[in-house]
């Protein structure tokens, strides 16, 4: 494994993609090249019966804490489902790209997909066009390299971009659970708020948690990566556009009762905090935060207004109440975990139909909307809600069938 692989273990306190998050049998990893980029590296299989580097399909991973762990990603795309052995198999390439600081700006991580895209484009010879792109924020990754390379006038050889549950509109982190992570201290072990608190996170985020007003906005990088998506032509034009999402189509999220207690605190520095399922409406009470360290106690009630009920909205999961009870176990304070899965990448997101931030946007059924709207020139969709970038065998065998 190379060098910047190895770091602190966050174990499941990630709000990292699942592919590359969860216990899964072991899978074998058979022998590879490996690159060294400007802020990532990759591990390049060849492909099989004689394909060498023909037409290579680049693989980008998402966000989480700390640099990329290629050889999860690499267990996440085979223990389930043969992703890369089919790739391979047919004679084609595939690159798993990763990144130094899966936290860091979408625009600094763009500089390691431009490369992987250069130094692809040479290995493969008259072999075939380039596919490119990534799960969850490695589609965004991917997604603005491509259309910089081309407003910049480079060739990026790219004949099929894909995305798996890439929040393109943004995705979700509940408004309790920004504001508890705001109120806890900052420590080289504090992972949830070093992951809130990143440029990623900030970029991703649709909503972010102001602890300074205690309102809600859009944190000025996003705002800064907006503009650069829409300085470079928002999509690249020259690939055929693809993506899928782990939410449903129909219109239906998660089960919740909106104003229910997600969360409870029962121990600890934060005894007696509560977070709740978000409800829509004005001045709705998502968190009641009690925190007894450092002195003085305080107490603070973070309400919002204006929002629907995000919670429940269709599209990739987050098990978010789980993991803030699990960061919570080391100081003692035991949480019962009410509701532990929540909307992170909403459907209309990832397919870049609507931009999440309306009732109407989040619950129509994407099947019911006009295709014509999206970005993607073709999508698919899970048949019922799943947890975000979880492989489902339906969506792989869509996505593996247009990337020959």
């Amino acid at each position: 494994m190379p060098e910047e692989q190895s770091g602190t273990s966050t174990g499941q306190i990630s709000l990292g993609a699942q592919i590359s998050r969860q216990s899964r049998d072991e899978v074998t990893v058979p022998e590879h090249e490996e690159w060294e980029l400007t802020n990532g590296f990759a591990w390049a299989f060849p492909g099989l019966n004689g394909g060498g580097m023909a037409r290579p399909v680049i693989i980008a991973d998402g966000f989480n804490l700390g640099p990329s762990e290629l050889d999860k990603f690499y267990q996440g795309l085979e223990a389930d489902f043969p992703f890369i052995s089919t790739l391979r198999e047919r004679g084609q390439a595939v690159v798993l790209l990763g990144f130094r600081d899966r936290t860091a700006s979408i625009l600094e991580n763009a500089k390691a997909a431009r490369e992987a895209v250069i130094r692809a484009n040479v290995l493969r010879g008259p072999g075939g066009n380039l596919t490119v792109g990534g799960f969850s924020m490695g589609g965004l990754i991917t997604r603005y390299a491509l259309a910089k390379m081309e407003s910049e006038g480079e060739n990026h050889g790219t004949e099929m971009y894909f995305s798996y549950d890439s929040p393109h509109r943004g995705g979700f982190l509940p408004v309790a659970a920004q504001a508890l992570t705001h109120h806890t201290v900052p420590s080289p072990f504090n992972f949830l708020r070093a992951m809130v608190d990143s440029p990623a996170a900030h970029e991703m985020l649709q909503y972010w948690y102001d602890p300074e007003t205690e309102e809600l906005i859009t944190h000025p990088d996003r705002e800064d990566f907006l503009n650069a998506l829409g300085d470079v032509g928002w999509w690249p034009r020259r690939p055929r556009l693809i993506g899928v999402a782990n939410g449903a189509g129909n219109g239906t999220g998660t089960v919740l009762p909106a104003g229910a207690p997600a969360l409870d605190i029962n121990g600890g520095a934060f005894a007696d905090t509560t977070l709740f399922i978000q409800d829509e409406g004005d001045d709705v009470l998502v968190a009641d935060i009690k925190r007894s360290v450092p002195a003085p106690p305080i107490t603070t009630l973070v309400t919002t207004s204006g929002l629907t009920e995000l919670d429940a909205a269709p599209g990739g999961t987050l098990d978010t109440y789980q993991i803030i009870a699990t960061l919570m176990e080391p100081a003692g304070a035991a949480a019962t975990v009410h509701f532990p899965d929540v909307c992170f990448v909403p459907s209309v997101s990832a397919l870049d139909l609507r931009d999440p931030d309306s009732r109407e946007h989040l619950f129509t059924p994407v099947k019911s909307i006009n295709p014509d709207d999206s970005g993607l020139d073709e999508f698919a969709y899970a048949d019922s809600t799943t947890p975000h970038t979880e492989i489902v065998p339906d969506l792989c065998v869509w996505l593996l069938e247009r990337l020959q």
